[in-house]
């Protein structure tokens, strides 16, 4: 043989995703490509006296984690802020935010994020009076883990004259007090907390670049390899492109423009200039995002029915107007540009499954790919349709609780009549639709395998619902290939195949033989990019 691997994996458990050679025992990478895949007795014949050799020792080597619902600079700029989401209760939430501002007196304003709805009594509220005894002298402001529901002191409230209220667009809240009329301190979805947020000074771009680093080297500890971005403005993508160019990105990103209800159709050109300019190996551009709705925890998301839960009457409420997501399906469509739809609620799918049969109806059917993300809930009317108009579902495993028991208020927003519609994963893929999963971070943690663990544990919240749990294949399948096909990249990526990218995860253990109650304790060793190793365990 004339050419010789950099780098030889063998005696493993190669589970390639490809339905024409599934498993395998060694693999070979030349470049940033993959040039063996088969028997560890063949492989040999790809060793050179360069060739880095790596002993898998029969643990799992996957294709690399593509994770297709992401915010990667976003998350990273939050890393060195108060950090909530193991917090139990508001007593231990006080604390922890007094613990943080005596040890950071140098920051003007102080953030908290991923603060869980449920920490919050039924007969308790957190409010800008809570948070004024804990940090009276300077602006606070908390997220709620799914940042769609902020809570804010007085300070902060003051200075963004807001304390008051304000008009708001349709879907966005700012709490007022039934009896004084003032800010409570909840503020909900983006337009009401923006006017805080606005006020926080943002890193420099020298900080921004030293945390997206810390942001991309946890990704590489979690074996992730792609990413399918659900924000993008101009800034961030010009920060991911720089580090294309410096070779310092160690995943590969696909960043959407983003679009909302204000955005005149015209402006959807730039998404088509984005697509032109970006198609990279690391960073490529080719698709707009919208917000149809907000969440169910905070009431937001919009319904077909009622709330069980909530005010006599309250479906929620929509970002987007049937008619302007019509108009702006259309033109996307027209331009060519992939569309992704965060639709929360059962009645936001339904709206976002109508603008895109619209835009078939007046474009012509192709092969565009749209998708809509989390599908929390679906009309059992809207299921089929998927399939039919060729949507993906893009859902993400960690998000559903395991069971009714736990203290998340997720169920009872819904109801069990609504139970077996519920994170619909295998009702959806019985349908025929194509399903791809992803995490959300940092809404949720990151980690892939909490949503493994999450899509192969999930319980039936009653008796009689149907059985949505996911099997392992699926699973893997659903973080590798079946999210390469949402890109557009199924020739190049999310399969063990030669002539494919060289992104790979080598796994702590034989996956396929760890307890599904276990699958939280694997973890990567080894995460390849582009074929460079871009994490790797220290052995002791």
């Amino acid at each position: 043989m004339t050419h010789t691997a950099d780098l030889l994996i063998t005696n493993a458990n190669v589970y390639t995703v490809d339905p024409a050679n599934p498993h395998a025992e060694a693999v070979a990478v030349r470049g940033n490509r993959i040039v063996f895949v088969g028997g560890t007795a063949a492989a040999q014949a790809w060793r050179g006296a360069k060739t880095e050799v790596i002993n898998a020792s029969g643990r799992t080597l996957l294709p690399g984690i593509i994770d297709s619902h992401f915010h990667l600079l976003w998350g990273s700029l939050r890393l060195e802020d108060l950090q909530l989401d193991a917090v139990q209760t508001l007593a231990e939430l006080g604390e922890q935010i007094v613990a943080y501002a005596a040890a950071n007196p140098q920051h003007p304003w102080l953030q908290g994020h991923q603060v869980r709805y449920a920490i919050i009594p039924p007969n308790q509220t957190l409010d800008r009076h809570f948070l004024d005894r804990v940090v009276p002298d300077r602006p606070l402001i908390l997220y709620s883990y799914d940042i769609h529901t902020a809570w804010a002191n007085s300070e902060a409230l003051r200075r963004a004259d807001i304390l008051h209220g304000r008009d708001l667009p349709p879907g966005h809240e700012i709490v007022l007090d039934g009896v004084t009329g003032l800010a409570t301190g909840e503020l909900r979805e983006p337009e009401a907390y923006n006017p805080v947020r606005a006020l926080i000074p943002e890193p420099d771009a020298a900080r921004q670049r030293h945390l997206l680093r810390k942001g991309l080297a946890l990704a590489a500890r979690m074996g992730i390899t792609s990413v399918h971005n659900m924000d993008g403005n101009a800034e961030a993508i010009a920060h991911y492109a720089a580090l294309e160019e410096s070779g310092e990105l160690t995943l590969r990103i696909y960043v959407p423009y983003d679009v909302k209800p204000e955005t005149p159709l015209d402006v959807l050109s730039e998404g088509v200039e984005w697509r032109n300019r970006f198609q990279g190996s690391h960073v490529r551009a080719g698709s707009i995002k919208c917000f149809m709705d907000g969440v169910l925890e905070s009431y937001t998301a919009l319904m077909v029915d009622v709330y069980s839960d909530g005010a006599p009457g309250n479906r929620g409420s929509a970002l987007f107007t049937a008619a302007q997501f019509n108009r702006v399906a259309a033109e996307a469509d027209r331009l060519g540009l992939q569309i992704a739809v965060h639709a929360c609620g059962d009645g936001a799918v339904r709206r976002t499954l109508d603008g895109y049969a619209y835009a078939q109806r007046v474009n012509g059917r192709r092969d565009s790919r749209h998708r809509i993300e989390h599908i929390e809930v679906i009309h059992p009317n809207d299921i089929g349709r998927f399939a039919e108009l060729g949507v993906i579902a893009s859902m993400q495993p960690y998000h559903a609780p395991l069971t009714v028991g736990t203290d998340d208020v997720w169920p009872a927003r819904v109801g069990p009549q609504r139970w077996p519609l519920s994170f619909a994963w295998q009702t959806l893929r019985n349908a025929n639709a194509h399903l791809a999963f992803g995490s959300d971070w940092p809404v949720v943690n990151m980690n892939p395998l909490l949503g493994f663990y999450a899509a192969l544990n999930r319980q039936r919240w009653a008796p009689g619902d149907p059985d949505q749990t996911q099997t392992l294949q699926q699973i893997i399948a659903g973080y590798t290939r079946d999210a390469a096909y949402v890109e557009f990249q199924e020739h190049a990526k999310g399969m063990i195949r030669t002539g494919m990218l060289a992104d790979l995860v080598l796994l702590s253990e034989n996956i396929f033989s760890v307890p599904p109650d276990e699958i939280a304790s694997v973890h990567p060793v080894l995460t390849i990019c582009d074929g460079r190793i871009v994490f790797r365990q220290n052995e002791r």
